[in-house]
């Protein structure tokens, strides 16, 4: 059903689903009309206790913009009217909904009006997702133009190192990705939420299509850098990159960023989300996304609703001692709210 929207992506694919949150915690909802999928959502279900509370979790839903065509108000509220009579008012849980929309685009505007009723989170740096969204339909000459000068110079020196650039989406190209994020990790001792073994599992488990793209740049046969990206629908998502002990002078990284819109381009793909960025606590990676010249955009905060007294209760201070104590979880119920937002 996901190969029929252009708004599809990874996070509402059911190998993400049954992988990360296990297949025991999902539930689906499809909106039809007339017999024809109209709508989709993957939601995360939290339970603390066999008691008529706790938590319906959707990431990045739900998914209502049929491929080429423009975003339906009408479909946008009877989803919001579905989601909010099964999960809110038949289960008593509290919903919360991560849309996939950045503020001030035509999917943000649907989601403001037909997500009205419920409540929208005050935003802030801990709920928001703030990236550089490049636009993909210029063509290649122009997308090569708009690249800041210090970066366009770097990719032509990369081009002038003599790499070899590879391709695929098989587990051997992710194992030795693999291998390099975690000669990365060992030399820069980053704090990160990312596990690359689950990001494998996802990858086995996902259709084809559907399935991560790897690009690994070789320099005298040896992998020196590489990149992990998700595309579905009309927008891809920059994921993982690393960059070997014997590549860093190679430059590789901006030659694999450049290879890979072109592949993109070749798939018809318009956007370009290059993952998050946060100019204060990674200024390296923000100055480097940022000469990719997209435009920094804003998630759509979260939006909530719930009629539970108890649930809204339980997850409020789940989201509480979040904030309070990053290391250990009070409650299973609180560790799982803990887990969901400290990783998704």
């Amino acid at each position: 059903m996901l190969d029929l929207f252009d708004d599809a992506n990874i996070y509402q694919t059911w190998s993400y689903g049954a992988v990360r949150w296990g297949t025991k915690n999902l539930s689906h909802l499809v909106l039809k009309r007339d017999g024809e999928v109209v709508g989709v959502a993957q939601l995360r279900i939290i339970r603390p206790t066999s008691l008529k509370f706790g938590m319906a979790y959707l990431r990045w839903g739900p998914v209502c913009q049929r491929t080429g065509a423009e975003p339906d108000p009408e479909i946008g509220r009877q989803l919001a009217r579905a989601l909010e009579k099964e999960y809110v008012t038949t289960r008593g849980l509290y919903l919360h909904v991560l849309p996939n929309a950045f503020v001030e685009s035509a999917r943000g505007e649907l989601f403001r009006s037909t997500f009205s009723s419920f409540n929208f989170d005050r935003p802030s740096t801990a709920n928001t997702y703030r990236t550089f969204l490049l636009d993909l339909t210029p063509p290649l000459d122009d997308l090569r133009r708009k690249l800041d000068p210090k970066w366009r110079n770097k990719l032509a020196g990369a081009e002038k190192n003599g790499l070899k650039v590879i391709a695929g989406r098989d587990s051997e190209n992710y194992r030795t990705f693999c291998r390099m994020y975690r000669q990365m990790r060992n030399r820069k001792t980053f704090e990160t939420t990312v596990d690359i073994d689950e990001f494998g599992r996802i990858q086995k488990d996902l259709f084809p299509n559907q399935q991560l793209q790897i690009l690994i740049c070789e320099q005298a046969g040896v992998p020196v850098a590489g990149i992990v990206a998700t595309a579905m629908g009309d927008s891809a998502i920059y994921l993982l990159g690393a960059t070997s002990d014997d590549g860093l002078k190679a430059k590789g990284s901006y030659l694999l960023q450049w290879s890979l819109i072109q592949q993109l381009k070749q798939q018809g793909i318009r956007w370009y989300d290059l993952g998050g960025i946060d100019p204060d606590l990674n200024p390296g990676v923000y100055q480097f996304k940022r000469g990719l010249s997209g435009t920094d955009v804003f998630q759509l905060p979260p939006i909530v609703a719930c009629n539970s007294l108890l649930s809204s209760a339980a997850v409020k201070t789940g989201f509480t001692l979040q904030k309070a104590v990053r290391v250990v979880g009070a409650l299973s119920f609180f560790g799982s709210l803990r887990q969901l937002l400290g990783r998704d």
